[in-house]
This record gives structure tokens, sequence and C-alpha cells, in this order.
């Protein structure tokens, strides 16, 4: 069973409503999973610690497959396709006034030009 430190420390995040980090979620939830604590009772001490913070037993069962897999890292491995940056309307705008004084520039060269 999770220790109540960690319940507590979870209750408190959401009720404050601070975001809970992945990393720190799966740990907890390894602990639920190594405890042999089915899905239901993983869910049903989730939403009696969090109230309507609670995720739904959609997203317990979601989160607890990759454990059910063998896979116990805590880690976040990065995802292909995510953006590196943040785009923004300024950014837009610099891409398009750039654009405007060269229609034959490429993505590279923009991106070089503008620090992007």
């Amino acid at each position: 069973m999770a220790s109540l430190y960690d319940l507590h420390t979870l209750k408190e995040a959401c009720h404050a409503k601070r975001s809970i980090s992945t990393t720190w979620r799966r740990e907890l939830l390894s602990i639920f999973f190594s405890a042999k604590q089915a899905l239901k009772e993983i869910h049903a001490i989730l939403t009696e610690n969090l109230g309507e913070h609670a995720p739904s037993y959609a997203a317990v069962k979601i989160w607890v497959a990759p454990f059910k897999r063998g896979d116990f890292s805590t880690c976040v491995a990065p995802r292909t396709g995510r953006p590196k940056t943040v785009t923004t309307p300024e950014i837009i705008d610099q891409i398009h006034e750039v654009m405007l004084e060269d229609r034959g520039i490429s993505a590279k060269s923009i991106t070089e030009q503008l620090g992007i």
C-alpha cells in the first residue's frame, strides 16, 4: 500500500491545484500495483483521498497498463513529433515578415535566421 505521506502529498497537490508530475504519479501507482492492489481498489483509494481531483477509472487503467506489461520505469520518454518550441503570435509575425522579404527561403533558413 502507498505510504500515508505519498497520499497526503498527493491530496495537498490536488487541493492546491498544483500539477502532479508524471514521474511521481507513476511511482505512486507502481507502489499500489506492487502491493497487488486491484484496479478498482486503486481507483477507490485515489477517489477517497482526492475526491473530485481523482482520475477516472479509465485513466487509472491506462496508467497501470505498463506495469502489467513489466515496464516499471517511472521516467517519461520523449515522444517523437512533439514540437520543440512554442508557437506564438510574435514568432508567426516574424516568420511572415521573413517570407515576404524572400519567398524562396527554406524552412531551415528561417529557423537559422530567427534562432527558433
